[in-house]
């Protein structure tokens, strides 16, 4: 019964009403990407979503035009290719809020598995085949449990777990679990 249609409409409410409530907020955030640095408010990319189906992932940019960062590549402070608004919208995650678009038009699940890059679909081993199973989330279970500290072999075992085992109690507990790591920050949640 939650996945086959309460699910959405949790991810369709939760959307529509963060992106009203915090519409000041990511008005801000693009004014002082525009202001800060050439370029769009947008970075856009293709991505991997519900059944191997490709969308067009959206975040807030937070590094200097033309540069191209591999999906495997962990972007840390201090890089000089990441913006001085870049590194604080990072931290926060602020950059990820505009993936509410993707949650309202449908192409991806408040909880779920990351999107990833199609050519990473090459790397990918029996378990990995799992996260397709499901819709991509702005957060998932990997997500709560080490992320970038993790192996992908080790997100994508989590990725399984989810998509074998998809609930609402279980979907609200990684909510709140990535709120608190968002203003604590994901080294104090390392495994």
């Amino acid at each position: 019964m939650y996945k086959k249609g309460f699910k959405r409409l949790i991810d369709l409410t939760i959307s529509f009403l963060s992106l009203l409530f915090l519409s000041p907020l990511l008005l801000l955030v693009a004014f002082l990407i525009k202001v800060t640095s050439k370029g769009p408010v947008f970075y856009t990319q293709e991505r991997l979503g519900y059944q191997g189906k490709t969308f067009k992932l959206y975040k807030f940019r937070s590094m200097k035009v033309n540069n191209t960062v591999s999906e495997k590549t962990q972007v840390f402070k201090g890089n000089t290719s990441v913006t001085g608004i870049g590194q604080i919208i990072r931290r926060f995650k602020i950059d990820e809020l505009a993936q509410l678009i993707n949650i309202f038009n449908g192409d991806m699940s408040i909880v779920g598995p990351r999107p990833c890059l199609p050519s990473l679909k090459e790397e990918f081993n029996e378990t990995a085949y799992y996260r397709l199973k499901a819709k991509p989330g702005l957060t998932g279970l990997a997500q709560i449990n080490g992320n970038i500290f993790l192996s992908w072999e080790e997100r994508w075992e989590f990725d399984k777990q989810y998509v074998e085992n998809i609930t609402f109690v279980k979907d609200l507990g990684i909510i709140l679990k990535t709120i608190l790591i968002v203003f604590l920050g994901e080294e104090k949640f390392k495994k």
